[in-house]
């Protein structure tokens, strides 16, 4: 059976989501993940560089996606937003205006061609980042795609209103002007993002312009009746030029139009009055003469619907604001976030649990989800760009304990790992098919406090001790005391979180990115609903 799925499902999930976000029951991360993807293992290829595989999505990776993460950022509402396609203004442009009945098969967009109003350039944004929509664009019976637009609006007005001089027959409606923070976080080529709190804030421009379009306020007045169709035969056939007040009838009331006919053909209509309570409407032309007309020659004219709520008193539905934009900065102001360390994956996650299995849903800013071990001394090597990524191993109570290098701080001695099912899985497959010394390798095994070595072995070879003897989660180096982010016990740290709880929600596998000290990683993730 036919179906579709709406528009205003799509805006209603993104809003869900963002409120979802903000819920303070909830705790959402964007994370960086799997410092070593450009090798051979379960979760990465050799050539992960030259052609970067498509996310897997089964409950297999969705687990293996929280073993590899590195570290995480928590989303608040200062990094989170809606944001809707940009649509910058430019002059000699077309724009088509605001119009509830474009269709895909019957009725596309005249300058877009979409059969769809949010897929139109119906709003724009200025070059002082001020955001209006278009409800006139001078068209008329013979010009039904209107004009170009010459004049960069720039007023503020709450009622709409022409920009310029030179008479391009456009009528801007004035929404809102983005931010300069959220022009420094978040403005994009792509996207044009949106207050956050549109129908709540107190912030007075916003306000006076959600209560300008509300409907108990305004009576969500008609603004503009389109001439698809000026006719022929009006007014008897007269050539002369005539103008008479016409009622617009459909389910709501008083609304009236100026109709003007010349040489029997409607070439003009401005509303008069724009009534109230209109879904659809009709434009009664009994006023000029329409009785004689043949039918083949009736005029068709459009009472363009605005909002049910008024136009600028729910922007999210107004401009289909049907995707969310999440940002983040990582940069080396914390332990948490190493910047020697390399990420190939970027996700997000929803309530993961601290790393106690007795602690509920992790709320901290921001979390590092590796393992750390610090040691005695500095790793003997003169190679340290090549550590990450190297395999570790230490002989333990039951066999041998595995990991992964992600991180190794030459100045504190710690070194952060990841353990992961790639380790443990044939080596040969990458897969659960037996093998040969299954029973030695195939048990994930933790690292312990003690004196047997640490043994790092790949692109770099080292042995190391374990500081057995440090606990805490800072160290002294020459005067100065470093905070380690997470607290030791016997020369040993466990993660932030545990790294088997959460929501995977989304994930995207990037090119492997090296980071530095002198850098910062801003992330920006377009959710589309």
């Amino acid at each position: 059976m036919p179906a579709v799925v709406t528009d205003q499902f799509r805006i209603t999930n993104a809003s869900n989501f963002v409120d979802s976000v903000l819920d303070s029951n909830n705790s959402y991360y964007v994370f960086l993940g799997l410092p070593n993807p450009a090798v051979t293992g379960f979760g990465r290829t050799s050539n992960w560089n030259s052609s970067t595989p498509n996310p897997v999505d089964n409950l297999q990776y969705l687990t293996h996606y929280r073993d590899t993460s590195l570290f995480g950022k928590k989303i608040n509402s200062s990094n989170i937003r809606r944001v809707v396609k940009k649509h910058t203004w430019a002059a000699n442009t077309k724009y088509d205006m605001y119009r509830h009945d474009y269709e895909a098969l019957s009725n596309p967009a005249p300058n877009s061609q979409t059969g769809s109003l949010y897929k139109t350039n119906y709003y724009v944004i200025t070059s002082e980042f001020k955001v209006y929509i278009c409800l006139d664009n001078g068209s008329s019976a013979t010009n039904l795609k209107g004009n170009e637009s010459l004049d960069e609006p720039t007023f503020t007005d709450l009622e709409p209103a022409a920009a310029g001089t030179q008479n391009d027959g456009y009528i801007w409606k004035y929404l809102f002007t983005v931010s300069p923070s959220d022009v420094i976080k978040f403005d994009s080529t792509e996207y044009i993002v949106l207050p956050n709190d549109w129908s709540t804030t107190t912030d007075a421009q916003i306000q006076s312009i959600r209560e300008s379009g509300d409907s108990d306020i305004n009576r969500n007045q008609l603004k503009k009746v389109y001439i698809a169709d000026g006719g022929s035969g009006y007014n008897g056939g007269s050539t002369a030029t005539r103008s008479e007040i016409c009622n617009i009838l459909g389910d709501g009331s008083g609304a009236k139009a100026l109709v003007t006919v010349t040489s029997g053909v409607i070439t003009d209509v401005v509303v008069t009055s724009g009534g109230s309570g209109y879904t659809f409407g009709i434009v009664d032309l009994t006023p000029i003469n329409n009785i004689g007309v043949e039918e083949s020659n009736k005029a068709k004219l459009i009472p363009i619907i605005p909002p049910s709520k008024g136009h600028g008193f729910d922007i999210y539905t107004e401009l289909g604001a049907d995707k969310v934009l999440v940002y983040s900065r990582f940069d080396d102001s914390t332990k948490d976030f190493p910047t020697d360390t390399h990420f190939g994956q970027v996700g997000i996650i929803k309530n993961p649990s601290q790393f106690s299995t007795a602690a509920g849903i992790l709320t901290t800013p921001q979390f590092s989800s590796l393992s750390s071990i610090k040691l005695q001394s500095s790793i003997d090597t003169s190679d340290y760009n090549n550590l990450i990524g190297v395999s570790i191993a230490q002989t333990v109570t039951g066999g041998t304990a595995r990991g992964i290098v992600a991180s190794y701080d030459q100045d504190t001695f710690v070194l952060k790992y990841i353990q992961d099912r790639s380790l443990n899985l044939n080596q040969t497959t990458n897969d659960t098919t037996d093998y040969q010394g299954v029973d030695l390798r195939g048990g994930v095994l933790s690292f312990e406090s003690s004196d047997a070595s640490i043994n790092g072995s790949g692109s770099v070879s080292f042995d190391a001790s374990i500081d057995k003897s440090f606990s805490g989660i800072t160290t002294t180096i020459g005067n100065k005391q470093i905070n380690l982010g997470v607290e030791f016990t016997g020369g040993l740290a466990n993660p932030e979180i545990n790294k088997k709880t959460g929501d995977v929600i989304y994930i995207d596998n990037r090119k492997k990115v090296e980071r530095n000290i002198r850098q910062k990683e801003d992330v920006k993730i377009i959710l589309e609903f």
